[in-house]
C-alpha cells in the first residue's frame, strides 16, 4: 500500500514537473514568437496605432477612451474567436498555406504604403471618393456615428490582426497544435494590449497636456504646453514612420516567402549588397546591413504596392461590392 502510494505520488511528482515544463516552454516560445512578431509586424503596429485614433476624432472628449475599448474588443474578438481558431485549422491540415497567406498580407501592406506615398505627391482627397461621405453624416445619430465608426476601425483591425496572427503562427509553426494555440492567445493579447493602450494615451495626451498648462508650476505648465502642440507633430511623424514600415515589411515578407517557396535568389541578392556595402563600416556593419536590407525591401514594397493597386481598384474592389450587392437581402 505505502509502496504503491510512494510509487503514484512519484507519477505525479513526474507528471507535474512536465507540465510545469511545458508552461515555461509554452512561456518561452510566445516571448520569442512575440518578439519575432513584433519585429516583422513593425509596420502593422505603427500604422495601427497611428491611424486608430483618426477613430474619435469629431467626438466629445467623454467618448474618446469608450470609443477605443470598443474597438479594442472588437480587436481582441477578431483575434480570439475568429482567427485564432483558423489559424490552428489552416497549419494543422494545409500548412504548407501559410507562407502563401503572409505574402498576401505582405502585398497588402505594399498597397496600404504605396497608397499613403501617393497621398504625399497627389492633391488631397483626389480619388479616395470621400466626398459625400461628411453630408451623409448629418442624417445619423451621434450613436448611429459612433457605432459607425467603431464598425469600420474593427473592419481594419481584422486585416492588421490577420497578418499579425500569421506571422506568429509561421514563428511556431514547427510546435505541437496546443502550444501554438497558447502562443498565438498570448501574442494577440498582448499586441492588442499594446497597440490600444498607445493609442488611449496619444488619444488623451493633449488632455493631460490642456491639463498641465493649467498648472500654478512654471516647469509644468510650459511642459504641458509643449505637450499640446507636439502631438499633431508626433502623430504625423509616426504616421511616416508607419509609411515606411509597412513597405519594408510587406516587401521583407514578400522576399522571404519567395525564399520559403524554393526562390531563394533575391533574399541573397539583398543580404549580399547589404554586407559588401557594410564591410567598409566595421563598426556600424549591423546598422549598415540592416538598413540596406530595409531599404531595398522598402523599393520592392513600394513597386508591388503600385502594381497592386489597379488590381485591387479595377478589379477586387468592383467585385466585392458586386458580390455584397448580389448577396444583400430585397426590401
Amino acid at each position: 500500500m505505502s509502496s504503491g502510494l510512494l510509487a503514484l505520488l512519484d507519477d505525479v511528482a513526474a507528471i507535474a514537473k512536465i507540465a510545469a515544463a511545458s508552461l515555461d516552454d509554452a512561456a518561452a516560445q510566445a516571448v520569442k514568437a512575440g518578439s519575432k512578431a513584433a519585429s516583422k509586424a513593425a509596420g502593422i503596429v505603427i500604422d495601427d496605432a497611428a491611424v486608430t485614433p483618426r477613430y474619435v476624432v469629431g467626438f466629445a472628449a467623454d467618448r474618446e477612451l469608450p470609443i477605443i475599448a470598443k474597438i479594442a474588443w472588437g480587436s481582441l474578438k477578431n483575434k480570439m474567436i475568429i482567427l485564432l481558431p483558423g489559424a490552428l485549422v489552416l497549419s494543422y491540415f494545409v500548412p504548407w498555406i501559410i507562407t502563401p497567406i503572409l505574402m498576401l498580407g505582405g502585398a497588402y501592406l505594399c498597397l496600404e504604403g504605396y497608397e499613403k506615398v501617393m497621398d504625399l505627391v497627389r492633391p488631397h482627397g483626389a480619388g479616395h471618393g470621400h466626398g459625400d461621405d461628411g453630408e451623409a453624416d448629418f442624417d445619423k445619430s451621434p450613436e448611429e456615428l459612433e457605432n459607425e465608426k467603431v464598425a469600420s476601425a474593427v473592419r481594419t483591425d481584422f486585416i492588421l490582426s490577420a497578418e499579425i496572427m500569421a506571422i506568429t503562427l509561421s514563428t511556431v509553426a514547427t510546435a505541437p497544435i496546443w502550444l501554438q494555440g497558447g502562443v498565438l492567445a498570448v501574442v494577440g493579447l498582448g499586441m492588442t494590449l499594446l497597440v490600444y493602450g498607445a493609442v488611449a494615451l496619444i488619444v488623451k495626451a493633449d488632455d493631460a497636456g490642456v491639463a498641465m498648462a493649467r498648472s500654478t508650476v512654471a516647469a509644468v505648465a510650459a511642459f504641458g504646453r509643449g505637450l499640446v502642440l507636439a502631438m499633431p507633430i508626433f502623430l504625423k511623424v509616426l504616421s511616416y514612420i508607419g509609411m515606411v514600415a509597412m513597405l519594408w515589411v510587406g516587401g521583407g515578407i514578400l522576399v522571404h516567402g519567395l525564399h520559403e517557396l524554393g526562390y531563394p535568389a533575391a533574399e541573397k541578392a539583398i543580404h549580399h549588397l547589404a554586407e559588401s556595402v557594410a564591410t567598409g563600416l566595421p563598426g556600424l556593419a549591423g546598422f549598415v546591413t540592416w538598413l540596406i536590407s530595409a531599404g531595398i525591401a522598402a523599393c520592392i514594397g513600394l513597386i508591388v504596392g503600385g502594381i497592386v493597386a489597379p488590381i485591387a481598384h479595377y478589379g477586387l474592389v468592383p467585385a466585392f461590392k458586386a458580390v455584397q450587392t448580389k448577396l444583400r437581402p430585397k426590401s
